[in-house]
């Protein structure tokens, strides 16, 4: 199906947030997205990028008993992901498991295979372990933050280390590092911490107010970004965190989404209720860089950092999703329930 001047789109039925690149289907380009209805009975879709790159393709429809508000795919197990979902009174979180033949069952259910089940507050969303495979995920609720230990033959899951945030603040968010399986990233109300998963323990802190999303580059150490309320697209060196390195406009309404590219690391995505899902040129420190030289560019570089801004939508944009297999190809999701795939093949360095 054709999705406006340039993407290639597939609808949903229902209105949607949240969208997944299946990192561990090595053999096709798939992105896994879940509805967002309080009345109806919601969806997830399995959704393949056709060979020849001109069609997206479901490969499955599964049913889904709540309102999907997270949705993550098992970094090596193309079959299994997590959702965070409402029933419009409480939330809870689950680990799924798609059924072996979906693709010869009429009506194929999904597989729980475990509960995160020890939240008493609502919750966020849930991280992976970043590389490889390995039974723990971090689920994150507005108060706490759990470390999970998996048992997909028993079904169950048990919370290995606990820790709260205290009165004051409201945990909202999250990203694992990808260099320091020990460390991740969590957003409060008023600022960035950073916690040592071992001890569970905080070890330091961004003072950032309203940062709604973020993303450690996968292939630099210590470089993250943020997409701010106020600031727009914020990247950080956090070895000397005082303030971000680079400040990008991000969109004209909230900027809501952002992530890394995982190949092409000085590209970076946003998406914002503005209706739009900006490219960005970032060039970032590369891994022998001195901690004080930062993310400044060349004078041969352009100095208008956006490349681009995708904006055949007619909603907003809440959800992105750069491919692994094929770092060119990205997956966007507007509340509407539209899902598009661009390719960014015109922008990628020249080698």
């Amino acid at each position: 199906m054709q999705g406006g001047a340039t993407g290639i789109g597939y609808g949903l039925k229902y209105q949607a947030r949240c969208i997944s690149d299946v990192k561990a289907d090595t053999g096709n380009t798939s992105f896994i997205t879940g509805t967002l209805s309080l009345k109806e009975e919601n969806e997830v879709h399995l959704i393949r990028l056709a060979s020849g790159g001109t069609e997206l393709v479901c490969e499955g429809l599964f049913s889904h008993p709540n309102e999907i508000w997270d949705l993550a795919s098992c970094p090596f197990d193309s079959r299994v992901f997590s959702t965070v979902y409402s029933s419009g009174e409480s939330y809870g979180a689950a680990i799924w498991q798609f059924p072996e033949l979906y693709g010869q069952m009429n009506s194929p259910q999904l597989e729980q295979l475990a509960l995160l089940n020890a939240h008493d507050r609502k919750i966020k969303c849930v991280l992976w372990w970043p590389s490889g495979k390995h039974d723990k995920v971090i689920s994150i609720d507005e108060g706490n933050l759990f470390l999970w230990s998996l048992d997909s033959s028993n079904k169950t899951a048990k919370v290995q280390l606990k820790e709260s945030v205290g009165m004051l603040d409201y945990f909202s968010g999250g990203a694992w590092d990808p260099h320091d399986w020990n460390a991740a990233a969590v957003t409060c109300d008023s600022s960035i911490q950073f916690w040592d998963i071992r001890t569970m323990k905080k070890t330091s802190s961004i003072e950032r107010a309203h940062v709604r999303a973020m993303d450690y580059n996968k292939k630099k150490q210590n470089i993250l970004v943020t997409a701010d309320d106020e600031a727009g697209i914020c990247i950080w060196d956090l070895r000397m965190s005082n303030s971000p390195v680079r400040e990008l406009p991000g969109h004209t309404h909230w900027s809501w989404s952002v992530q890394f590219n995982p190949e092409y690391d000085e590209l970076i995505l946003s998406a914002g209720t503005d209706s739009a899902v900006n490219l960005w040129y970032a060039p970032s420190i590369s891994s022998d860089d001195s901690p004080n030289e930062g993310l400044m560019e060349s004078p041969t570089h352009r100095k208008d950092p956006l490349l681009n801004s995708y904006n055949d939508y007619e909603d907003s944009v809440y959800g992105i999703a750069w491919s692994s297999r094929e770092p060119w190809f990205f997956a966007s999701l507007s509340y509407d329930g539209r899902v598009v795939v661009e390719s960014v093949k015109q922008y990628l360095p020249r080698k």
